[in-house]
């Protein structure tokens, strides 16, 4: 362990809870904001900063810096994933958006693994006996609704998180293998929506800041967004099916 990072462990381990907070309360601020700007109204900011407070705090007692990771990195991650957990808890999706959403998404896989090409809106509605305005409201709804299926996905079987406990082979394995599936699906998206996904998760833009990059309204990029997960929900669905076996065993 390097003199520095070991100095900032003492430094973390000898701050009492009230302190930690004080010193990275900024961190947690600033975290909620840049989420809650990615989420509708009635996702209230204190909420999300009070349940960042709880990682934070959380973070200040498992940090270890053998790990590699400086404290904010290792308490970034904490916090984010503390306040996502809020989210879930609420879930402020109503039952119908999440249902139409899998049946879309099972739409779109259907017609791109029979014509080998990426499906189009107006097909994806056909199939779904759906008017194409409602569908693209339906985009709209599940990209509200989906703001952190992609990211907590991400987090459960793609990049491995930053633990004191590091994950089982199997676990590594899996979350490798979601990682060469999710990069693999995202390539075979049409370029519209790989910029959208760019600018949202690696740009971290938010789709007002995106539609304004495009030209274009926020809602058109609301549905841009919404298509790009359902495609990507169907491309890996197999994936999801796994995860909803595990949920009901």
């Amino acid at each position: 362990m390097s003199l520095a990072a070991t100095a900032e462990y003492r430094a973390v381990q000898r701050a009492s809870a009230g302190e930690c907070v004080t010193r990275h309360a900024d961190l947690v601020r600033r975290i909620a904001h840049h989420l809650a700007a990615r989420l509708p109204a009635s996702v209230e900011i204190d909420d999300l900063i009070q349940s960042g407070m709880i990682g934070l705090i959380e973070a200040s007692r498992s940090y270890d810096p053998e790990q590699g990771a400086s404290f904010e990195t290792y308490a970034s991650i904490r916090i984010r994933g503390a306040m996502i957990d809020e989210i879930r808890r609420g879930d402020w999706v109503p039952r119908s958006v999440h249902r139409r959403a899998r049946d879309a998404a099972a739409a779109v896989r259907e017609i791109e693994q029979a014509t080998g090409r990426a499906a189009a809106p107006q097909e994806i509605a056909a199939r779904l006996d759906m008017p194409l305005p409602d569908y693209l409201r339906l985009l709209e709804d599940a990209s509200r609704g989906q703001v952190l299926s992609l990211d907590s996905h991400v987090e459960d079987h793609g990049e491995v998180p930053v633990h004191g406990n590091g994950p089982t082979p199997q676990q590594a394995l899996e979350r490798s293998d979601f990682a060469r599936e999710l990069a693999a699906a995202i390539a075979r998206l049409p370029e519209r929506e790989q910029l959208v996904l760019s600018l949202y998760y690696e740009q971290e833009l938010n789709l007002k800041e995106i539609g304004a990059v495009l030209g274009v309204s926020e809602s058109r990029v609301c549905q841009i967004h919404g298509q790009a997960v359902l495609r990507l929900r169907g491309r890996l669905s197999d994936y999801e099916s796994r995860d909803a076996g595990l949920e009901d065993g």
